[in-house]
């Protein structure tokens, strides 16, 4: 049994007609508090309920190992997905064989997953995604969704402005490299700051940032560099965490993306399908949230109700921000950083993250193209 974080998830699937419109639900729940750390929910078109079942299971699966699980207790209404999971039941149909190969493919990143079926009635919360997922393949306008006890609002949610003590990340990019204006794969190698990179890493040190205890850095050379000037303009501590590394890129490191594409397509299109999966050499996206999540815990421990700036890369900046949205893992392909830009969360004492700034330039008074 694992000591790491262990989690409930909840999944559930279905059609209109079998087949029909379709979609899937999963609910990912700290097994200890019951809390929502997650939830995941799409619609897939005309399948069946069979299909729809398996895609919410692979969807929770996923959730969970974003979030860095390590123990995971599947719930599922579906006795069939449990019992061909568990092994007790022959998977016949060959789309179906394809989904459970793809389940056990997550199940192996987890030091365990246990499979119990549940009557419908205790499967609520995702039963009432997967609805709200055929609904929407089905073209009908989304229904109210009711909460209960069992399903409580995340931690912190309001619309008004969190409050009381928290911590502040003030979550910086590194200043412009080489590769930074070819737009290349840039993970672990150690390229200095360029003439750009230093004149924004000056740049930030001269911008106010109130109240910042100190300034945590990745151990990669570009980020430190940035993180000497920023720390010496602030007079505060500077120290270097691991887990704020960029994503290590394998093959591709120093690549375009087309050339990665060019020479390695079919590693490309592996890793860019799933996040368990890593480049050649490289690392997955589930690995490097883990280890950012690991990160980002340190500090928030270290620092309760103070401020603290973190030098870092493009795809740990990402993996926070998605984490303090409960965004889906495809959500940092949708987010664009800068070098040297300044985005900002709050993480409250109950939990609860907030997104204050992202992305900002401000201080940058260059004008040249930034990757």
């Amino acid at each position: 049994m694992t000591d790491g974080l262990r989690v409930v998830v909840e999944a559930d699937g279905g059609s209109r007609g079998n087949p029909g419109p379709a979609g899937y639900g999963a609910v990912v729940l700290d097994s200890g508090a019951d809390e929502v750390l997650a939830e995941r929910s799409d619609s897939i078109g005309v399948d069946t309920n069979n299909v729809a079942e398996y895609r919410g299971l692979i969807a929770g699966l996923e959730a969970a190992a974003e979030i860095g699980a390590e123990s995971v207790a599947v719930r599922m209404d579906s006795n069939l997905v449990v019992q061909q999971m568990n092994g007790a039941w022959r998977i016949n149909k060959p789309e179906l064989r394809a989904l459970a190969a793809r389940a056990n493919e997550l199940r192996r990143a987890f030091a365990e997953v246990t499979f119990a079926w549940i009557p419908r009635a205790q499967n609520a919360r995702a039963d009432a995604l997967a609805n709200a997922a055929m609904d929407a393949a089905a073209g009908k306008p989304p229904r109210a969704r009711a909460t209960s006890p069992k399903a409580p609002l995340a931690a912190g949610q309001s619309w008004t402005p969190p409050t009381g003590p928290r911590t502040r990340l003030v979550i910086v990019r590194h200043g412009a490299t080489e590769h930074s204006a070819d737009n290349r794969f840039s993970g672990h190698n150690d390229l200095p700051l360029n003439a750009r990179g230093r004149a924004q890493a000056a740049a930030l040190a001269a911008r106010e940032f109130p109240d910042v205890a100190a300034v945590v850095t990745s151990p990669i050379r570009r980020a430190h560099e940035t993180a000497e000037r920023l720390a010496g303009a602030l007079r505060v501590p500077l120290s270097v965490n691991d887990d704020f590394a960029e994503l290590d890129f394998g093959v591709f490191e120093g690549l375009t993306l087309a050339e990665a594409s060019e020479r390695h397509p079919e590693a490309l299109a592996a890793w860019t399908a799933s996040p368990d999966t890593a480049p050649p050499g490289g690392e997955s996206f589930a690995e490097l949230a883990q280890r950012v999540r690991r990160g980002r815990d340190t500090i928030v421990g270290r620092f309760p109700d103070a401020t603290v700036a973190v030098v870092t890369h493009v795809t740990p900046i990402k993996m926070l921000v998605r984490a303090a949205l409960d965004a889906p893992l495809s959500s940092i392909y949708r987010m664009y950083l800068d070098t040297a830009s300044v985005s900002i969360v709050d993480y409250l004492a109950d939990g609860a993250a907030a997104l204050r700034l992202f992305n900002d330039t401000s201080h940058d008074t260059s004008h040249a193209p930034s990757s």
